[in-house]
């Protein structure tokens, strides 16, 4: 009764992408990521590791949870994990045949890595044309720099990202966390279900090609533009806005406040609101541009009047002013707010040997068929023996490649 569907909770869901077959040869976070978005969605994702110590961030810690890191439990949920060497001929050439079944094959190596493999975009093509391929990598499979090893910080940095991060008169910093690594995931997913959907009316697959790079440029967005239009080379604000003031945190009596006065009326609310109901009419703080213009004579009185208050206090008589602002709170703080938990964006699911392992939980929710967490992250070799049995390996075959360490 091992095969039977109740022991098999990656085919017992309801997911939008149910029957879709992914083989996930990435790891660590940019690759992981992103065939955790299409898992959580409902798609059979296998995750290939090496028969030594298996993803990276198997052993990314402390913290640990059970045998692995923290870290590579937030990334490897609704998986099947499979470990081979892929340097062993035979086991090369079971990993083809998953490719060759596999509706969408995502990889992370260096450009050039998986051909050399065998593992490539044209190697799978040729036995699969239906193949949605999606390689992801620090700068991308063209270009002077596709050869270089790709790392989220190295990406913020390049690409412009981190000499817009960091307060004005300090040094550019990088975001608290990897959001190249993660934006690449994201990217990767969209442009998969794009690839997917055009393979509904072709019947032929092609490959996704997300760079580390790219995706932190396209986050430039308005502050590109903003360049574009004015030549002038961005700065670092802060936790403030270039275009738009006030919308920045500002310390009060006992912590910080986000406030987010997107427009005149709020503006003229949260004025108002804090007694400075006199600059309303001010010419020099009447329309944003003013504002923006006059930012340095405007904010020292914004700060001195917020700190006559709290944070909480503030934000509860500003709430009510209907103006936006947010307390600024501490991870754990925001894991215990009563919308993230009214969400459901904290989940929990039991771990063979972590016990209960709360996770956060998608944040794409659809009405008939909502993404869910289904099984843990695999252990290391976890599903090797069942998916290899299912590829046609026998006992023999399999004992084999166990007895000379070929798969885990």
């Amino acid at each position: 009764m091992r095969n039977a569907p109740h022991h098999r909770p990656w085919l017992v869901h309801g997911g939008v992408l149910a029957g879709l077959k992914v083989l996930d040869l990435s790891r660590i976070l940019s690759g992981p990521f992103c065939t955790m978005i299409l898992s959580d969605l409902g798609a059979d994702v296998i995750k290939v590791e090496d028969t030594v110590s298996g993803d990276d961030t198997r052993v990314w810690g402390p913290p640990f949870q059970g045998e692995d890191a923290a870290y590579f439990h937030s990334v490897n949920r609704n998986k099947r994990g499979i470990a081979v060497d892929l340097k062993d001929p035979d086991c090369l050439r079971l990993i083809q045949q998953l490719a060759a079944t596999a509706d969408v094959v995502v990889e992370n190596f260096r450009p050039g890595t998986a051909t050399r493999l065998g593992l490539g975009y044209q190697d799978v093509r040729e036995t699969n044309s239906g193949v949605v391929y999606a390689s992801i990598s620090g700068y991308g499979q063209t270009g002077p720099y596709r050869g270089e090893p790709g790392y989220d910080a190295i990406a913020q940095a390049v690409s412009g990202v981190m000499s817009v991060t960091g307060e004005p008169t300090g040094p550019p910093v990088r975001f608290g966390v990897s959001p190249a690594d993660l934006a690449a995931g994201m990217w990767a997913a969209i442009g998969i279900l794009a690839a997917l959907r055009n393979r509904e009316h072709t019947g032929t697959g092609e490959w996704v090609d997300v760079s580390l790079l790219d995706g932190q440029v396209a986050w430039l967005s308005y502050v590109a533009s903003g360049y574009f239009a004015s030549g002038e080379i961005p700065r670092r604000h802060g936790s403030a806005h270039p275009a738009i003031v006030p919308y920045q945190a500002f310390p009060t009596a006992d912590g910080h406040l986000m406030v987010a006065a997107g427009n005149d009326g709020l503006w003229r609310r949260f004025a108002t609101a804090i007694g400075l109901a006199g600059l309303v009419d001010d010419p020099r703080f009447t329309t944003n541009p003013d504002r923006v213009r006059h930012r340095a004579e405007l904010l020292p009185l914004i700060e001195r009047a917020l700190l006559e208050r709290g944070a909480k206090e503030w934000a509860v008589l500003l709430t009510e002013a209907g103006v936006p602002v947010g307390p600024i709170n501490t991870v754990e703080e925001a894991l215990r707010h009563p919308q993230v938990l009214a969400r459901s964006m904290v989940t929990s699911i039991d771990h063979p040997s972590a016990g209960p392992l709360r996770t956060i939980a998608s944040p794409i929710k659809l009405s008939d068929h909502p993404a869910t967490v289904r099984t843990p992250p695999p252990r290391h070799g976890e599903h090797t023996e069942h998916i290899l049995t299912a590829l046609g390996v026998d006992p023999r075959q399999l004992a084999g490649l166990r007895t000379r360490g070929a798969v885990k």
